[in-house]
């Protein structure tokens, strides 16, 4: 999964000025570390759902994705 979303996912995270990062995994919950402008955004719940629904359709794996909000906000110190 951290390959998966490290791969495909984080590109298209980035193209928006956010940041996704892979935590840890507990069964079908995966936790990631939302930073960027992902870390304020108030869609990320939708953002989630979608990541979601890719992760099935490319893997078959069907996964909830919690999501962190970590500063930096704008990934500066």
């Amino acid at each position: 999964m951290e390959e998966y979303i490290n791969r495909v996912l984080r590109p298209k995270i980035q193209g928006d000025g956010g940041e996704i990062t892979y935590a840890h995994r507990e069964g079908n919950e995966v936790t990631v570390i939302m930073q960027g402008e992902c870390s304020k955004c108030h869609m990320l719940d939708r953002c989630l759902a979608w990541a979601e629904q890719q992760i099935e359709k490319d893997t078959g794996e069907t996964v909830r994705l919690i999501g962190i909000r970590k500063k930096p906000y704008f990934q500066d110190v």
